[in-house]
């Protein structure tokens, strides 16, 4: 039995972004996680849990839950803790139009709602495929939804205060481009017949990440 699923980013608009998958629907959720990583882009640097409703739900589904007897605080409401490679996907969600919410980095808080548009019983294939998907996934560590919104406004506009700085730091995190490194490539922007385009939020590097996820993920059940 197979799932198709859409996961995508609440509170990130202009455009949305979202990822299309098909899913064996016993997957665990450990590597449900790994499949959402690769199809975004997310580079796996923070912690992650899935929930029915996000933050404060229950079950908490996370690689690691709390040991039985842990003392309850004010930052840790009382919930059932899962584990998520030993969870699997159709025990949580098993009806057409269900949805389930995957948070990535506790800080920034990316939520991603899952929502299974449609199981197929006639498809027994242990491989997991990514379908399709729409807009560039934020950067990370950028402040989460407001900080994305801020982030897009800033680079939209080269004469914005905070463009230079928020461009050099995009170079460094997301594309490696050192301090030292940084000058060198300044000149070409700055010419006429050559217009860098620092970030485009509509751009999602389809084909390159299908051939990369469908590859790693032909058969799950080996991983």
């Amino acid at each position: 039995m197979v799932y198709h699923l859409k996961i995508q980013l609440k509170n990130v608009s202009k455009p949305t972004v979202w990822r299309r998958i098909l899913v064996p629907a016993e997957t665990p959720f450990d590597l449900l996680h790994d499949m959402i990583q690769v199809a975004y882009g997310w580079s796996q640097k923070h912690a992650y849990a899935f929930s029915p409703s996000g933050f404060g739900s229950s079950p908490w589904i996370v690689d690691e839950p709390m040991p039985s007897g842990y003392p309850d605080s004010p930052f840790r409401p009382k919930r059932k803790e899962l584990t998520a490679y030993q969870t699997r996907l159709c025990d949580m969600i098993n009806t057409e139009g269900q949805t389930f919410i995957y948070i990535y980095d506790f800080g920034d808080a990316w939520v991603h709602e899952i929502t299974l548009d449609k199981i197929n019983k006639l498809n027994i294939a242990p491989s997991a495929v990514l379908l399709g998907g729409n807009g560039a996934t934020p950067p990370e560590d950028c402040g989460g939804p407001e900080g994305y919104k801020h982030f897009k406004e800033v680079l939209s506009d080269r004469k914005h205060p905070e463009f230079n700085e928020l461009k050099k730091w995009l170079y460094e995190t997301e594309y490696g481009v050192k301090e030292d490194m940084f000058e060198a490539i300044e000149p070409f922007e700055d010419d006429d017949d050559y217009e860098l385009e620092v970030w485009n939020p509509k751009i999602y590097e389809l084909e390159f990440t299908k051939e990369y996820f469908d590859e790693y993920f032909i058969n799950i059940y080996e991983l």
